[in-house]
């Protein structure tokens, strides 16, 4: 099949490549319909690694996808040849001790769509196990489906974060994760929720949200804004969101008294993290992988209308302009906040 293939650090080609398309007894066949561009496909394309996740081999990017079912194993009861469907990207051993715990996102074993050494999705067809793959409802459009992996990852952030009605939630960094993570968090009962970057377009796009409200960091101290707007005490919540090492000496200073604190973001390196602040306030800090058991709940969110994550989109690339589209990405635009490639049409 003709795919994306990140050849190497910074080298990208759409050529003919051979992938496993044997459907096996659980499994589906896709054809694939959309694929977004995800800041880890960006980063191993800019970077040739994320940690020791190192690219070795030429390996196909993409992993945020929706499509149509063109074939099914003989055991698949659950979807049909003719479904929509979106994918979760991350298949674990189920057989080990982390599934068996219900925490598979951090199985060791997991096998992740464009994690190398794993191919990704920006091709014609994939096959993926039925488990893992949801059928789309009628009111949701490829697109939108291609929206619930990186939205997973906010309502895991929003879940693990405990909300209780009311809370007040600070997000650090605007990007898509950032403002998803927002969304999830009023979706889950917060009154307001503050988020924080540089960047006045990405703000403005997420202040387009009920409930979100921005503050530039470049015309006010996060520690202010917070102040003001829950009178002196702090944030029930705050979810880091950046990654940025800077981002973190002033997390212990926004939050209140018994909050918790979400790490989310993946800083390079490791980073300073005040310690004797966290303890003074009995701060609960959590962390986030990927997510687990929530793909279906963030499918269905989006379904009820509750969260409209088309606003989002900021650009649709066809297949034929996916290295465009990467370089694009790779800019960092401001305005930008997810990009897409359409494969309609594509025969392989």
């Amino acid at each position: 099949m003709r795919a994306l293939v990140l050849e190497k650090k910074g080298e990208l080609s759409l050529r003919e490549i051979a992938l496993p398309l044997d459907v096996g007894p659980d499994d589906v066949r896709i054809a694939i319909h959309t694929v977004g561009v995800c800041g880890s496909d960006v980063h191993y394309y800019t970077h040739g690694a994320i940690g020791s996740y190192v690219v070795r081999a030429p390996m196909v990017l993409g992993h945020e996808a929706a499509g149509t079912i063109v074939e099914v194993g003989p055991n698949v009861r659950s979807l049909k040849v003719g479904d929509r469907v979106c994918m979760e990207p991350g298949v674990p051993n189920l057989s080990s001790r982390a599934t068996k715990l219900g925490i598979y996102n951090v199985d060791p074993d997991v096998t992740f769509w464009a994690t190398p050494p794993v191919h990704g999705i920006l091709a014609p067809y994939a096959v993926h196990p039925a488990a893992f793959t949801y059928r789309l409802p009628d009111n949701v459009s490829f697109a939108e489906g291609a929206m619930v992996e990186p939205f997973a990852i906010g309502m895991q952030a929003a879940s693990r974060a405990r909300i209780v009605p009311g809370d007040v939630a600070v997000v650090v960094g605007c990007g898509p994760i950032g403002i998803m993570i927002a969304l999830a968090a009023l979706a889950g009962g917060c009154s307001k929720v503050l988020i924080s970057d540089f960047s006045a377009p990405k703000l403005k796009i997420a202040a387009q949200y009920a409930g979100i409200v921005p503050v530039n960091i470049g015309e006010q101290s996060l520690v202010d804004a917070v102040a003001a707007a829950t009178d002196n005490w702090g944030a029930d919540i705050v979810f880091e969101a950046s990654g940025s090492p800077k981002a973190f000496a002033d997390l212990f200073d926004v939050v209140r008294p018994g909050g918790a604190v979400v790490l989310v973001g993946l800083p390079v390196e490791p980073v300073t993290l005040n310690v004797p602040a966290a303890i003074s306030k009995e701060v609960r800090i959590e962390t986030v992988f990927r997510y687990a058991n929530i793909f279906d709940r963030a499918l269905q969110l989006i379904a009820s209308g509750k969260v409209d994550l088309k606003p989002l989109i900021t650009g649709t690339y066809d297949f034929a302009d996916s290295i465009q589209a990467f370089e694009r990405a790779a800019e960092g635009n401001p305005q930008d906040v997810k990009l897409q490639i359409l494969l309609t049409g594509e025969k392989g």
